[in-house]
C-alpha cells in the first residue's frame, strides 16, 4: 500500500504520491443521522470538509454553527436549482438565483458552488430535456451565460464549479454529457473562478477513459467527486480501480478537494471504512 503524505506531493520510485484533502457529501452520507450533527461526524471521521446538495432548505446559521463547532470546512453546495444555463428565458433568473446563493456561501463560509446545464428536481431529475432547442441555442446560451456567472464569482471572489452529469441512469436529459465541452468552454472563458467539476461516476457512465481525461483536463477541474459505478456506492464496491484513479490525480498535480459524493451500499461506517482504505 501506498504511504501517503500530508501535504503536497513527492516521488518514490517513480510513482508520484499525495493525500488528498477529502469532503464528506452529507446530504446521502451520514443519513443515519440528524443533518446539523453529520458535520462533527464527518470531522470525526478524517473528512477534512463537508458539501450538500441544497441550501434553501438549510437554516443557514445553524449550518455555520455546526461546521465551526466541528473544525470543518464546507466545501460547497449546488448554486442552480431548477433553473437551466441553456434556457434562454431563464437567464435574468437563474443570475439573480445564483446571487442568491453566493450570499448563502458567504453567510456558511463556503468555498465554491456547483452549476449544471439543466435545472433539478426532486432526486436530481433533469425537470426538462429542451429537445425543442437546437444544440446550437443551448451550446450558445450556455457559453454566454457562464461568461457572466464568471464575472459574478469574480466580483464576489468565489469558485464555481460546471458540472457534466451522467444520463444513463440518473440525469435522463441532462444536456451536458462529457468533459471536453465543460473543460473548453472554461478554458475559452478563461476566468480562475471558474472550472469544471469532475465526477468520476458521471464520467464512468458517458464517456470512460478516465485517466487520459484527468490528464488532459485537470488544469481546470476544480473539484472531484467520487463514488464507485455501478450502483453509485463507496469506492470499492463496483467497477472503477480507484487507486488508478487518485494515483492519474496525483500525476496531474491535481491540488483541490476530493469529495466523496455516493450512497454507502449499508452504512455510513462501513462506507468509510472503504473510503479511508483506498486513501
Amino acid at each position: 500500500m501506498p504511504v501517503y503524505e500530508k501535504h503536497g506531493h513527492r516521488l518514490m520510485g517513480k510513482v508520484k504520491i499525495m493525500k488528498f484533502k477529502r469532503s464528506a457529501c452529507i446530504e446521502p452520507m451520514y443519513f443515519e443521522i440528524p443533518f446539523l450533527e453529520r458535520f462533527a461526524a464527518a470531522k470525526e471521521d478524517g473528512f477534512d470538509y463537508v458539501e450538500f446538495w441544497s441550501w434553501t432548505d438549510k437554516d443557514l446559521k445553524a449550518v455555520r454553527k455546526a461546521a465551526e463547532a466541528a473544525e470543518i470546512g464546507i466545501c460547497g453546495f449546488n448554486g442552480d436549482a431548477e433553473l437551466s444555463l441553456i434556457d434562454p428565458q431563464h437567464n435574468d433568473e437563474y443570475l439573480q438565483f445564483l446571487e442568491s446563493s453566493i450570499a448563502a456561501a458567504k453567510t456558511v463560509g463556503a468555498l465554491s458552488l456547483t452549476i449544471h446545464s439543466n435545472g433539478l428536481g426532486e432526486g436530481g431529475k433533469v425537470i426538462c430535456d429542451y429537445r425543442d432547442l437546437s444544440d446550437t441555442v443551448k451550446t450558445c446560451n450556455m457559453f454566454d451565460m457562464l461568461k457572466r456567472c464568471a464575472e459574478l464569482a469574480e466580483k464576489n471572489d468565489i469558485r464555481l464549479n460546471l458540472e457534466g452529469l451522467n444520463i444513463i441512469t440518473d440525469h435522463v436529459g441532462n444536456y451536458l454529457v462529457n468533459t471536453q465541452v465543460a473543460a473548453e468552454m472554461c478554458r475559452l472563458i478563461g476566468s480562475d473562478k471558474l472550472n469544471i467539476l469532475y465526477d468520476v461516476y458521471h464520467m464512468q457512465l458517458n464517456e470512460g477513459n478516465l485517466c487520459n481525461t484527468i490528464a488532459q483536463y485537470v488544469d481546470v477541474i476544480g473539484h472531484v467527486h467520487v463514488a464507485d459505478c455501478p450502483g453509485r456506492h463507496e469506492p470499492g464496491t463496483g467497477e472503477i480501480h480507484y487507486p488508478r484513479i487518485y494515483q492519474a490525480l496525483a500525476d496531474s498535480n491535481y491540488q483541490g478537494i476530493v469529495g466523496y459524493e455516493l450512497m454507502p451500499e449499508t452504512t455510513t461506517a462501513k462506507a468509510v471504512e472503504k473510503i479511508m482504505s483506498i486513501v
